[in-house]
């Protein structure tokens, strides 16, 4: 074993031990998979669009049928191999926050559905709300002093 006394000599220690990421390959499979997602998307909207919803309605039904998907998929341990082949890829998208709420919510589901899968479900889902909530509120404050005078 290499003798290590200095900041440097770990940092060469770490160096050689460690194996080198294969970045462009990692970048690669996330814009394919990624797009690949947004491509489903955009066939999901313009599916609700050719049943005769308004274009922001098709949306919501797009938006939502994603996050459907996502929880199916991470239902039936499928979204997980998705996400270890791809990284950022299947995370990015709607399907990715869907993922990340139904995840612990069903690792957790033995525990029950108060402090199992409803406490679960909000662990991720919880300060993104709290934050998106309170910014969007300080955001609508300072417009409205903004424009106060107009």
């Amino acid at each position: 074993m290499q003798k290590i006394e200095t900041k440097k000599d770990y940092q060469n220690y770490v160096d050689k031990v460690s194996p080198n990421s294969p970045s462009m390959l990692n970048f690669i499979k996330a814009f394919c998979v990624g797009g690949f997602i947004c491509v489903i998307g955009q066939g999901i909207n313009d599916f609700w669009l050719l049943q005769g919803l308004e274009k922001t309605d098709a949306s919501g039904a797009t938006s939502i049928t994603l996050i459907f998907i996502g929880i199916a998929l991470t239902a039936f341990n499928i979204y997980s191999k998705i996400g270890k082949f791809s990284g950022a890829g299947s995370i990015v998208p709607i399907t990715g926050f869907a993922n990340s709420i139904a995840s612990p919510a069903i690792e957790f589901k033995s525990e029950g559905l108060i402090l199992g899968v409803g406490a679960k479900l909000f662990q991720v889902a919880g300060p993104v709300l709290v934050y998106g909530i309170s910014t969007s509120i300080l955001i609508g404050f300072i417009y409205y002093i903004t424009t106060l005078g107009a």
